[in-house]
């Protein structure tokens, strides 16, 4: 077993228990250090004070991992970044009314804003100078990215 694998089945159960979902554990091994990764999330975006809770719940699991040898490491806990792709159905629930450009396995593009989801597909407003609601089955997307807004004034919808 990987130590990735090793890492997460032993902090995935604690985290969830708070509350939080792990979306991602990364380790580096540069020299005599390792860097642990971990990419935590929640039904709502995480605060600072959420990221600190399970950064402490995740150090002191790892502090008595035996799988951990004696290598020191640097615990670095984040929440996912704006840019982190839309993979679970729980990433689209969380980004209702956001804009999203989904790129579709046969390479057509939906650009729009979130309505709503499901478990099987979301519903996507176009912003197409005619607009329409359209259904994206999560079986037909490739790649969906939340679109960065800096001037939002319709933040109602």
């Amino acid at each position: 077993m990987s130590l990735v694998e090793q890492v997460t089945q032993a902090i995935a159960p604690a985290i969830e228990a708070a509350g939080f979902y792990l979306e991602d554990v990364q380790v580096l091994s540069p020299g005599r250090r390792r860097t642990i990764t971990c990419i935590v999330d929640g039904d709502d975006s995480l605060n600072l004070d959420q990221v600190t809770s399970a950064s402490k719940i995740i150090a002191e699991i790892l502090d008595t991992a035996a799988f951990l040898d004696e290598t020191p490491f640097t615990l670095e806990v984040t929440s996912p970044g704006v840019d982190r792709p839309l993979t679970q159905p729980r990433h689209w629930r969380k980004n209702v009314t956001r804009l999203v450009r989904i790129i579709l396995i046969n390479g057509d593009v939906v650009e729009g804003r979130i309505q709503g989801s499901d478990e099987a597909g979301v519903q996507v407003l176009t912003s197409e100078k005619i607009q329409k609601e359209v259904t994206v089955q999560f079986s037909d997307i490739k790649r969906a990215l939340i679109e960065i807004e800096f001037n939002r004034k319709d933040s109602d919808i």
